[in-house]
């Protein structure tokens, strides 16, 4: 899972990226000011989100989510991402993966996405570090 991020003022204009890499968050950003505040953003706390699939059986109110997943990704982005005046949108990551078969829902539908996500995050990491073949 990929965020790209944009001044509010300007939508096209990227200004600064995060990725996912299934083990934390990679930001990439020419600007220092927009690495500082991307750092602010996904910075490795809990974030609170008022969804009802966090919280135990019975209660009410908002929950925490814990650093370290694909969902704690995206309720950063949507959360902090506002108070640095950024705008994103989040891109997923183009690896090929197979689909979701909810006949073998062993997993929940958020298990199997983050888990494609984590699977692509890998396959891009061995792509970026097999030699090159020679030529």
């Amino acid at each position: 899972m990929r965020a790209e991020f944009s001044r509010e003022a300007e939508p096209d204009a990227i200004v600064g990226a995060a990725t996912w890499t299934g083990s934390g968050v990679e930001i990439v950003a020419t600007d220092p000011k927009v690495r500082r505040a991307l750092g602010r953003v996904y910075r490795p706390t809990s974030v609170l989100v008022d969804d009802p699939s966090v919280r135990s059986s019975g209660r009410a109110g908002p929950g925490l989510l814990a650093p370290g997943t694909v969902r704690w990704f995206v309720a950063c982005t949507g959360a902090r991402s506002r108070a640095e005046k950024l705008a994103f949108r989040l891109v997923p990551n183009a690896a090929p993966r197979m689909g979701w078969d909810p006949a073998g829902a062993y997993r929940t539908f958020g298990q199997q996405v983050e888990r494609a996500e984590r699977l692509a995050s890998l396959s891009d990491e061995s792509r970026s570090t097999a030699p090159a073949s020679p030529a």
